[in-house]
């Protein structure tokens, strides 16, 4: 779904935590920078988070994972409400598999992402849309 201006506004606080945090990603293998800003209920600000690579690769911690696992960390399991990814790509990306089944861990199906480029939010997926079938406690 595409974004209309009253609703990017809604969102301006989380755009630009997630922008600040993409500022602060350590890319130097990729050079590919993304922020995330989680919002919790009942946490008045968004939870940041930015991709940090590692020369093994797999070490590499998403922007996504790094704001739930923060999230977490600091706030025990709350419900999530919407988080709001941010790279520099004219069509923003979504986030990754990994990031998606680790969501799934916290979010239902309507869990709205908010997907944002260096201009703002520019589209609204919803988790079911990007991973229909999470691997679950049943299916693994």
């Amino acid at each position: 779904m595409k974004i209309n201006e009253e609703l990017t506004e809604k969102f301006k606080e989380a755009y630009d935590v997630a922008l600040k945090a993409r500022s602060q990603a350590h890319a130097p293998y990729s050079k590919f920078q993304v922020g995330s800003a989680l919002k919790i209920e009942g946490v008045d600000q968004c939870i940041p988070g930015c991709n940090v690579e590692n020369a093994s690769y797999g070490g590499t911690i998403c922007a996504e994972r790094g704001s739930i696992l923060s999230s977490v960390a600091n706030h025990g399991k709350k419900k999530f409400e919407y988080i709001v990814v941010v790279t520099d790509q004219e069509e923003p990306a979504v986030p990754c598999a990994f990031c998606l089944q680790v969501l799934s861990e916290f979010v239902g199906p309507d869990f709205p992402i908010y997907l944002g480029n260096l201009k703002g939010i520019t589209k609204e997926v919803l988790f079911k849309e990007l991973l229909p079938h999470p691997f679950t406690e049943f299916t693994v």
